[in-house]
């Protein structure tokens, strides 16, 4: 049996240094937005070579907030992508704006900016690209795009820690980068986190009113905020695992080889030039995807879909009004994909036996 994911072994490279954060914790007996906290944001400010970070409760808060503390809401549009989780349009929606979804790039599945500039109306208020599966969005293009139309670039990374793009951290090219410290991210917590990004001291000033209900100061409330608050346990844990962020990507990356020296090139990941990949998830695309994933799941090598219904064709966003082709690479997209296993602890024996089940079914008949 080869697990589609397994966090344990992680842990148990860390055990030592995760329980003594753990045990600093809880003897100080501070558990809310505390010096772990603090530490973890300058440490994760500083790793990325920005001037702020703020701690929130879950990525999807982090994008809503961002979009809040820049005044982005109703009557707004944010251009994003319907190829991601639907935490990406769900914040938008929360923070009252209205995202506007364009199609992707049919080789990397990130925003295409010919589409964005397309999608571009006198509401258009932000750009939301996602750095999806651990590779960056081609923020070449989207960072020229948002300067030349005056727009808010906000990066949702929650994919993507320490992926680069032309030799620069991602979270490190727009007004305001979000990220999720999600169990299974490549920097995950246990249990749900996020943070925000950004050099610009008013936002993070802002940022940290609005996740702790508008306060200034204990019980002084200068606009109406959220609960939205990183706490101590997960801070620290992350600030022991980020100090392995760059060591844990390069494993990810040597897996991830692993996989495309065995693969055919017709189904393999295409990484664009100037991309440092961290390949949060290893996504080969494939004609007849649903009879791999089964002949896989015989073998019990465990497989997913990221994503196997686009956010548009969702139903309980069919009020924004897309129908089936109305993002025609996206769908082919979300027909073709599959994820394969890769995490930290993974054998190469068993990434060798992965690509050979699927060598296998390559030679099988079409219907075999």
């Amino acid at each position: 049996m080869i697990p589609f994911n397994d966090l344990k072994p992680t842990h148990v490279l860390l055990v030592k240094e995760l329980e003594e954060a753990l045990r600093r914790v809880v003897e100080r007996g501070w558990f809310i937005l505390g010096p772990e906290v603090e530490a973890f944001e300058t440490a994760f400010a500083a790793y990325h070579g920005v001037a702020h970070a703020v701690g929130v409760a879950n990525g999807t808060d982090a994008i809503e907030l961002a979009l809040r503390a820049a005044n982005v809401g109703t009557g707004d549009e944010v251009i994003t992508v319907a190829h991601t989780a639907v935490a990406t349009v769900c914040a938008v929606e929360q923070a009252g704006a209205t995202p506007v979804l364009v199609d992707i790039d049919p080789k990397t599945y990130t925003m295409d900016p010919v589409a964005a500039e397309a999608a571009i109306t006198p509401r258009t208020t932000a750009l939301l690209p996602v750095h999806l599966y651990g590779q960056p969005a081609d923020m070449t293009a989207l960072c020229d795009l948002a300067k030349r139309h005056h727009l808010l670039l906000i990066e949702d990374c929650a994919q993507a820690h320490g992926a680069r793009h032309a030799g620069r951290l991602v979270g490190t090219f727009g007004h305001m980068a979000t990220f999720s410290f999600y169990p299974t991210k490549n920097l995950g917590a246990y249990g749900d986190g996020g943070a925000v990004l950004t050099d610009d001291t008013r936002l993070a000033d802002r940022l940290r009113r609005l996740r702790n209900y508008g306060q200034t100061s204990r019980y002084y409330h200068a606009e109406r905020g959220t609960n939205s608050r990183l706490d101590e346990m997960q801070a620290a844990i992350l600030a022991v695992k980020l100090t392995y962020l760059d060591q844990h990507n390069e494993i990810r990356r040597k897996l991830a080889n692993h996989y495309t020296q065995r693969l055919e090139q017709t189904i393999q990941p295409w990484v664009r030039e100037q991309t440092y990949h961290v390949y949060h998830l290893y996504v080969i695309r494939h004609p007849r995807r649903d009879a791999l994933m089964a002949a896989l799941k015989r073998r019990e090598i465990g497989t997913l879909i990221h994503y196997p219904i686009p956010v548009h064709l969702q139903e309980a966003y069919t009020d924004l009004g897309y129908k089936p082709g109305s993002l025609p690479v996206t769908e082919r997209t979300a027909r073709k994909v599959l994820s394969l296993p890769l995490y930290i602890g993974l054998a190469l024996d068993d990434v060798e036996h992965v690509a050979q089940a699927i060598t296998d079914f390559e030679k099988e008949a079409p219907d075999g």
